[in-house]
């Protein structure tokens, strides 16, 4: 039995412990754990379900931000200075590979006692090619490009998973614009969608908004369940035909179909 299990179901701003960071397990059916995204909190959001850094050994980071990888300097070190743990998998695009030591985590992890230290030091890290693929406990897993930001130069390196559990094809975005247009393959394939949700009364133009959302074809909002929302009410979700709202501890039991 293949589980989802939401560590946290919030956005970046989340406050207080009645949600978290937007942070996944994809537990198989012996136990392994893969962590999708390692939000600031989640050092928190573990102690909520039970679990501590030495239940992290795999994780995969879809983009640069602190709500999505921010929690890698504490699974690193602790991790590494406690002799009951191995060293991390960590998987990731290798465009986001060959930044994350320098824009994000060497400030705070580039030096302890007695030498200098590497993103290696920390992670086996597994940098996935152009061919957008990896390999986990038997899972493959595709990472689809998304539009999250655009900054005029260049659109920052972004990516959700496309991946089949249990002849069950999941689809989970990560961070993202609404792109259906240009990723209506993956929308039309997955049996289940884990879609960003945006629900703040004032849209910021780099998350999927409720109220886009709910203009989708109801055949595809009909397998969407939404998280990365904000504090506060909720529309009816399900009225407006979809799954509806994760929270936060919520599990999804994938079975075989």
């Amino acid at each position: 039995m293949y589980q989802l299990l939401f560590l946290g179901s919030g956005s970046a701003f989340t406050v207080g412990t009645d949600n978290f960071h937007s942070n996944i397990f994809l537990i198989t059916e012996t136990g392994k754990k893969l962590l999708i995204d390692c939000g600031s909190d989640l050092r928190f959001s573990l102690h909520k379900e039970g679990f501590s850094h030495r239940d992290i050994t795999d994780i995969y980071i879809s983009h640069l931000h602190s709500d999505h990888a921010g929690g890698l300097e504490y699974v690193g070190l602790t991790t590494k200075f406690d002799p009951r743990c191995d060293k991390p998998n960590l998987y990731l695009s290798h465009d986001i590979a060959s930044k994350i030591w320098e824009n994000t985590l060497s400030g705070g992890m580039g030096s302890i006692e007695g030498t200098i230290t590497s993103l290696e030091s920390f992670f086996n890290v597994h940098a996935v090619d152009n061919n957008r693929c990896f390999s986990w406990q038997n899972i493959n897993f595709e990472l689809v490009k998304t539009i999250h930001i655009n900054n005029g130069t260049y659109v920052m390196p972004t990516y959700g998973l496309f991946f089949e559990v249990n002849h069950q094809k999941i689809f989970i975005t990560s961070d993202t614009q609404l792109c259906y247009q240009e990723l209506e393959t993956y929308y039309q394939k997955a049996d289940i969608i884990f879609h960003d949700c945006e629900t703040s009364k004032y849209p910021t133009p780099v998350h999927s908004h409720y109220q886009e959302l709910v203009k989708l074809p109801n055949q595809i909002k009909g397998k969407i369940w939404l998280y990365g929302y904000q504090p506060g009410e909720l529309p009816n979700a399900e009225k407006d035909g979809f799954l509806g709202f994760v929270n936060r501890g919520d599990k999804f039991v994938i079975q075989d179909i």
